[in-house]
């Protein structure tokens, strides 16, 4: 059987809600399979990498956890510009954080880039006894916004891998087109030839 060469890409990614919606938990949860139920709230932003290896490619996510309370909003855009995908957490039980993410999904659309692979992620589905957010609410927004949408508990796990690996497949798919937030690293039989996308 032929092997096929496998594309290696890299790719950043960034994750933006409100103070308290999950966003450390979900990416700890991802990259080392750890939770905690009492997270410190993320100064700035934090900083993870991981890959996830496809049929198709590799992809190392650079991920940007940028920190949700009011204060650090305005440095948002540091982080999400350039990037090839953006995650919007919202936390069920709270109906403000889902306005705050609708807010961010509104200031994303408003800085152009038709490439980017945007996720509304409705996260702490543990707690479905205390929902103010309806699945059906969120995912119709996420339909009208032309968003992918996930119902996610950093707690047990649930589709939090699966949510990746969409991504993933995703920028994957999108490779070879003009991207921004993402290095296209091609192997060739003369050895690694590097093609740099359009990051900003």
């Amino acid at each position: 059987m032929a092997t096929r060469r496998n594309k290696n890409i890299q790719a950043k990614l960034v994750l933006l809600g409100d103070m308290g919606t999950g966003k450390t938990s979900l990416v700890l949860r991802f990259v080392k399979g750890q939770f905690f139920d009492f997270q410190e709230p993320t100064i700035g932003a934090a900083f993870f990498t991981q890959l996830l290896s496809l049929n198709e490619a590799t992809i190392k996510f650079d991920i940007w956890d940028t920190a949700g309370q009011e204060r650090y909003h305005s440095l948002a855009p540091m982080y999400y510009r350039g990037a090839a995908a953006a995650v919007v957490v919202y936390d069920i039980t709270s109906k403000d954080s889902f306005e705050r993410a609708k807010k961010w999904v509104q200031q994303l659309q408003r800085q152009g880039n038709p490439n980017l692979v945007t996720v509304l992620v409705a996260n702490k589905a543990d707690l479905d006894s205390e929902r103010m957010v309806d699945n059906e609410e969120g995912n119709q927004y996420a339909k009208e916004n032309g968003l992918l949408f996930f119902e996610t508990s950093a707690k047990t796990a649930q589709n939090i891998n699966e949510l990746f690996h969409v991504i993933a497949k995703r920028l994957a798919s999108a490779a070879p087109a003009h991207l921004g937030g993402m290095k296209l690293h091609n192997r060739t039989g003369e050895g690694v030839r590097r093609l740099f996308c359009c990051s900003a």
